[in-house]
């Protein structure tokens, strides 16, 4: 009988193969992954790197929703404090334009409208994170100033027409922000001119012809504020549902990729035990025919 020269080398190479898989096997079963490179699965590693990249286009917009969610609600919360001071100037200018107010009661008002309209002017400058969120696109500036100087007093605008937006997943574009010159200074619903008009009308303790008509333009301004607040609300409201998708979807898509990679337990066990005992026969194999003469298997 002739023997196979490369009976052992043949053996040391399977020794090596089952020690590779072994390996492995232990591999999956420590990490959990059954595909932990290109080669193990390039379909399956293909399809979930394709999910990854989608989960962090989920992530970035999260990211940028919640950025956009807090400045709306800083902005919404401003707009709230300006309807209840509006509100509460309509209810005091109301006695005066009526004639029922003394002299020295109509100086008392224009002084209180005054203080109302210094308070408007303040949340007009709200800032937030070191820019003004009624600027338009020119967050470092203030966007409002008072003169004054006039009598009527005059408010100018510094800011411009332009707002924020944030795009979804989807494509849609969702506003983030009100640009200054539509909620405080609109034409027909100017806030500070019509308070600025009221404190004129009062200051000097006689009731003015023009007093009805500057309450009415005051009454018309707070219906803008509201409208451009409501506005403001429903496009919270879509990013919210917009961030609540993206959520989902990146638990639905990272739930989808880890099923892709993830290593059966029990069976990755099963495999491992098989490969051990495969190892161990073949270490004992080679165990036995290093200890025997090559003339052993001569017949």
């Amino acid at each position: 009988m002739r023997v196979d020269p490369h009976y052992i080398t043949n053996l040391v190479g399977s020794l090596s193969s089952s020690t590779s898989i072994e390996q492995k096997l232990a591999s999956e079963l420590s990490s959990g992954l059954r595909v932990s490179s290109l080669s193990d699965d390039p379909v399956a590693a293909g399809q979930a790197a394709m999910l990854n990249a989608a989960i962090a286009q989920d992530d970035t917009f999260l990211q940028t929703a919640a950025t956009a969610q807090s400045l709306m609600q800083v902005t919404d919360s401003a707009l709230g404090s300006v309807v209840t001071q509006l509100t509460s100037a309509i209810s005091a200018s109301t006695g005066g334009v009526n004639g029922t107010e003394s002299p020295a009661d109509l100086k008392s008002l224009a002084q209180s409208l005054a203080g109302m309209r210094d308070q408007v002017l303040s949340l007009a400058n709200t800032s937030y994170q070191g820019t003004y969120i009624f600027a338009g696109s020119q967050g470092s500036t203030q966007p409002f100033t008072l003169d004054t100087s006039t009598s009527p007093a005059t408010v100018t605008y510094h800011g411009d027409a332009q707002t924020g937006f944030i795009t979804t997943e989807t494509g849609q574009q969702i506003s983030t922000g009100l640009a200054g010159s539509a909620v405080f200074t609109a034409a027909g619903a100017d806030v500070l001119a019509a308070l600025n008009s009221l404190v004129a009308d009062f200051a000097s303790g006689a009731a003015s012809p023009t007093s009805s008509a500057d309450l009415a333009a005051l009454q018309s301004a707070l219906g803008n504020v509201s409208q451009q607040r409501s506005a403001l609300d429903s496009a919270l409201s879509r990013i919210n549902s917009a961030g609540t998708y993206a959520q989902t979807d990146a638990t639905n898509r990272s739930a989808t990729a880890s099923n892709l990679v993830a290593a059966d337990p029990a069976q990755i066990a099963t495999q491992l035990s098989s490969a051990e005992t495969q190892n161990q026969a073949l270490m004992s194999v080679i165990a036995t025919v290093e200890k025997q003469s090559l003339f052993d298997y001569v017949q």
